[in-house]
């Protein structure tokens, strides 16, 4: 009965499933709204969920040759208006500083909503010979967009991210950085947060204002609708030529700059929550978990518990597990409730009969299995259990996701498809006109051309009719 209670502060996943997920960062204290509309205050357990996030990606990073920078969240005005596109596209985003103090600027200064442009100023003036090339930077940080609709973690006005952005002396350098990277948040989406992916290129209306190309990683959530985890984008020397960014080459020639970015932000974290998530709440990879296993004693009153579980709790800590002994004045089913709800993935139960038989209960969030397990070696144990929930977790979504994604050759088979909360692939013309008539009629976006197309050979787009120049992922999409 105390379980159904305390799910029942959540809503329905099945039957509201955004309530659901505002409801579970809200009540696992994972974020809050902040006092400005559109705002979001991240709470120590969501931040120390994107502080293992940035970690681990941050170790990524600086393995491929990359260094950490910082750079001003105030750009003046004329630098975003230097690059046509680019400023059109981010224009309706945009915050901007008029006054500082009692004064009026004579200028206008943006709040940084991405750095290409103030990063790129630099470049100019630290670049003269192909000795400083190439040059690779990222830097973690805020930025603000002005976001009409807004929903934790998914979508605020401001929000955390990190966006590299690298500049080299040849296309071929720039273009293999721009996979590199797109391999890298692959990599990190399966490994670390245990959620599957779709790489591929963006569409041309889809794409980074002022990009040559962009690439993405595309996760499908629960309910059917994909989340954009992380962008690449191969950017060419289209920026360098307008920030003058040139080099002296080896071969005594000037030469502009061909540069990529990439970025990924906390949305990750709305990504884990909606992809893993479950009637109890939160279930989390135990590589982003900031609590892997807790420690709940049973009958704690008892003589022995509660050193047992001190115990317990040392021998893990000392072997780098994450573990919280929760030795709180509450029933131990409360206890079981309220972090099962927070997501950890696994808990371990300890009474006076487990003492004397030399053993402890652990119980996995990824599938609430039991399995008395003996304490020798416990460390091992655990660990071991916590590679098989990051795995399994892993291939859960990967079967879901797979069990909705479809391919549809005609319109009724497409709309039925999206209708039933699908990924769709599907041979498509390749015009934005169809891309927007497709959206308009079913809600559904291109999400991204695979590497492997598989061809669309003797095809017709599947809204149009006209030959199809490619197959793409079609989806709804936060």
């Amino acid at each position: 009965m105390a379980e159904k209670q305390f799910v029942t502060q959540i809503a329905d996943i099945n039957e509201d499933f955004p309530q659901w997920y505002t409801d579970v960062v809200l009540k696992t204290e994972m974020v809050d709204y902040g006092p400005v509309k559109g705002t979001m205050v991240i709470r120590p357990y969501g931040f120390a969920v994107w502080e293992l996030i940035q970690q681990q990606m941050d170790k990524r990073f600086k393995d491929t040759g990359h260094s950490n920078a910082y750079f001003p969240m105030l750009i003046p005005e004329s630098f975003l208006a230097r690059e046509a596109e680019h400023v059109e596209g981010f224009a309706p985003e945009v915050a901007w500083v008029t006054q500082g103090g009692n004064e009026k600027l004579q200028e206008r200064l943006v709040v940084r909503p991405t750095s290409e442009t103030i990063i790129c100023d630099m470049y100019s003036k630290w670049v003269h010979s192909y000795r400083d090339l190439p040059l690779k930077l990222n830097q973690w940080c805020n930025v603000v967009r002005w976001e009409k609709s807004t929903r934790p973690f998914l979508r605020t006005s401001e929000f955390l991210w990190q966006e590299g952005h690298t500049i080299h002396a040849t296309e071929e350098e720039a273009r293999e950085e721009t996979l590199t990277m797109l391999e890298v948040y692959r990599e990190f989406a399966e490994n670390v947060l245990a959620i599957p992916v779709f790489t591929g290129r963006k569409s041309e209306k889809e794409k980074f204002a002022g990009a040559a190309e962009t690439y993405s990683i595309e996760a499908m959530m629960l309910d059917g609708k994909a989340l954009q985890a992380g962008t690449s984008h191969y950017l060419g020397d289209h920026f360098s030529k307008v920030f003058d960014i040139k080099f002296l080459d080896r071969d005594g020639q000037l030469k502009y700059v061909y540069q990529t970015s990439w970025g990924t932000s906390t949305r990750m974290i709305g990504g884990v929550v909606m992809v893993h998530g479950d009637e109890r709440g939160l279930k989390l990879p135990p590589r982003i978990a900031p609590v892997q296993v807790v420690i709940v004693p049973v009958a704690a009153h008892k003589e022995g518990v509660n050193e047992k579980a001190a115990e317990l709790y040392s021998l893990l800590k000392g072997a780098q597990i994450r573990v919280n002994l929760d030795d709180r004045d509450a029933s131990p089913g409360w206890k079981f409730n309220e972090w099962e709800m927070k997501g950890v993935p696994l808990r371990l139960e300890i009474g006076p009969k487990d003492i004397e038989k030399n053993q402890c209960v652990l119980v996995r969030r990824d599938t609430h299995e039991k399995a008395f397990v003996s304490l020798d070696n416990i460390e091992k144990t655990v660990a071991d259990m916590l590679d098989d929930i990051q795995k399994n977790m892993l291939e859960i979504a990967r079967k879901h996701r797979d069990a909705h994604t479809t391919h549809a050759e005609t319109w009724e088979d497409f709309k039925t498809a999206i209708e039933n909360r699908n990924f769709v692939f599907a041979p498509w013309c390749g015009e934005t006109e169809c891309e927007l008539a497709i959206k308009q009629e079913t809600g559904a976006s291109t999400r991204n051309i695979p590497f492997e197309n598989h061809g669309a050979e003797g095809c017709t787009c599947v809204h149009c009719g006209k030959k199809a120049a490619t197959k793409i992922y079609f989806a709804k999409s936060y």
